[in-house]
């Protein structure tokens, strides 16, 4: 079994190297240190370092000759850094054996999280404006290069990963070079420098090589295969899609082997496990509705409005469900907050896709990514608020209610049946009498079900409630510009609710 998940850490290094010129121990040292037996002592996370170098040095050796062949190279914008990385990469190394493998083993699993999202936020750093090949460096870009090649080149020592995605980082947004061309110049100079940092890693502990040379082998033959299959690829496409696999498959890594290697510390958290049962019911949930949807879409002529807020109602929904299948209001919450934590990034990394528009068809750039995170953001503070300050978590409920039934009806509505624009103070011109109509009867119903269903009072008095609020979220509504109504509007409705409450 050990073998068998070296052999997948080696390929999977492979495909990092020749697409961006990561080091090999960006994923072997996550995968090794912790599902691993034989790397779990207190030298493991050095030796899976050691050999994670060992397989960078073909690897990075066979994708430079593909890059050179290609003449995506330059040395002479990469020089400096090169010999400053190569002169500090023993200190580092040295440095790591005196740290200890539950600081190197912890680090490279953080940093494995931390260059995936970087890919996925900014998968191409190349700037607009790239410098010609062999131009000079200049004051400035020898300063970068001297800064940056000392600290990448100890790091390399020490932790073996983070120096190809540091020096991609550093050629192309810092000294302008083309992007096949700076992973040309990093995997070059990381063939050197796991060259020096593997020796220097064996001469002060050689049972790097007497104990573990079978899975030394191995990674070494199975890295530089995939390296060199992946570096035709490289290439040949798009930067983008480069950046965004490499993101995509580094975040999900990353965090799986954090969960792993901290599953018992967070076992032992009540809260992370409520929260994390919330979760799971609520991706079902989520997946169900995006299955039939989608389904739907397949087979029948759906109209892009009613598509648009067919999305939009699962959307609004998601917060009322996390209320429904959690114990209390901070798990909802926090249930809220981490599902805008992770899809902001996946939903921005997807935006260079063809069909990315067609899929929410959003109304301009960036709108369902910005719309999300402010929905489940302002959502997760009026949960804290209604059900953790006011223990009335029925406001809560029917603010959201009222917000998302109503837009939905005032948005088929007036775009249907609209005549007469609304000329109010603020208003947005836009907007009709007859959407704004639909909107205040829908809201109004909306609220009136919701305050009877989960609240004390009795059902005239949640009629007059509703009755009173919905106009308040239809005029929110009409002054509200650019999509701000996702927040305006549930929280206009909730102060109603609680004030009238109080009355």
């Amino acid at each position: 079994m050990e073998l068998l998940l070296c052999t997948l850490a080696a390929i999977a290094a492979g495909v990092g190297t020749g697409l961006a010129g990561l080091s090999a121990a960006t994923v072997m040292v996550p995968v090794m240190i912790v599902l691993c037996p034989s790397f779990a002592g207190e030298t493991g996370a050095y030796h899976a370092t050691a050999i994670a170098l060992a397989s960078d040095i073909l690897g990075s050796a066979f994708t430079s000759a593909i890059y050179i062949r290609h003449r995506n190279i330059d040395l002479r914008r990469g020089g400096v850094m090169m010999a400053c990385i190569i002169s500090m990469c023993i200190a580092g190394s040295i440095a790591a054996w005196h740290a200890g493998n539950v600081v190197l083993g912890t680090f490279s699993l953080f940093l494995c999280v931390g260059i995936g999202i970087r890919f996925l936020i900014k998968p191409d750093t190349q700037r607009e404006k790239t410098v010609h090949k062999g131009a000079a460096l200049g004051l400035k870009g020898l300063a970068v290069s001297l800064f940056f090649g000392l600290t990448i080149g100890f790091g390399t020592g020490f932790v073996g990963s983070g120096g190809g995605m540091m020096m991609l980082v550093v050629f192309t947004a810092f000294l302008g070079m083309e992007r096949k061309s700076a992973v040309g110049t990093s995997t070059l100079i990381m063939t050197f420098t796991a060259l020096i940092a593997f020796i220097s890693h064996a001469l002060v502990d050689p049972a790097i090589v007497l104990e573990k040379w079978h899975i030394l082998l191995l990674c070494i033959v199975l890295e530089t295969a995939a390296s060199i299959l992946s570096a035709q690829f490289a290439n040949r496409v798009n930067n983008r899609i480069v950046g965004l696999v490499t993101g995509a498959v580094l975040t999900v890594l990353g965090v799986v082997m954090l969960g792993i290697h901290y599953r018992e510390a967070l076992a032992a958290i009540p809260l992370l496990r409520q929260v994390l049962a919330c979760f799971e019911r609520y991706l079902l949930y989520l997946g169900v509705c995006l299955a039939v949807l989608l389904t739907a879409r397949a087979f029948l002529p759906i109209n892009p409005e009613v598509w648009r807020k067919a999305l939009h109602t699962i959307a609004y929904t998601s917060s009322l469900f996390m209320m429904l299948v959690s114990r209390d209001w901070l798990i909802s919450s926090v249930c809220c907050l981490a599902f805008a934590a992770i899809v902001y990034p996946i939903l921005r990394a997807a935006e260079g896709w063809k069909g990315y528009d067609r899929l929410f068809t959003q109304r301009h750039a960036g709108e369902v990514k910005v719309s999300l995170l402010l929905l489940f953001c302002s959502h997760a503070l009026l949960i804290a608020l209604c059900w953790g300050v006011l223990d009335k978590p029925y406001i809560a409920a029917a603010a959201i209610l009222m917000w998302g039934v109503g837009d939905t009806a005032a948005a088929l509505i007036g775009k249907r049946f609209g005549r007469h624009h609304v000329h109010l103070p603020l208003a947005d011109e836009r907007k009709t009498w007859e959407g704004s109509a639909a909107m205040m009867l829908c809201a109004l119903t909306a609220g009136f079900i919701t305050l009877t269903l989960l609240s004390p009072m009795r059902w005239p008095v949640c009629l007059l409630h509703a009755a009173l609020t919905a106009p308040v979220a239809a005029y929110t509504e009409l002054i509200s510009h650019g999509g701000n109504d996702t927040v305006t509007v549930p929280a206009a409705a909730a102060v109603c609710l609680a004030l009238l409450g109080m009355i």
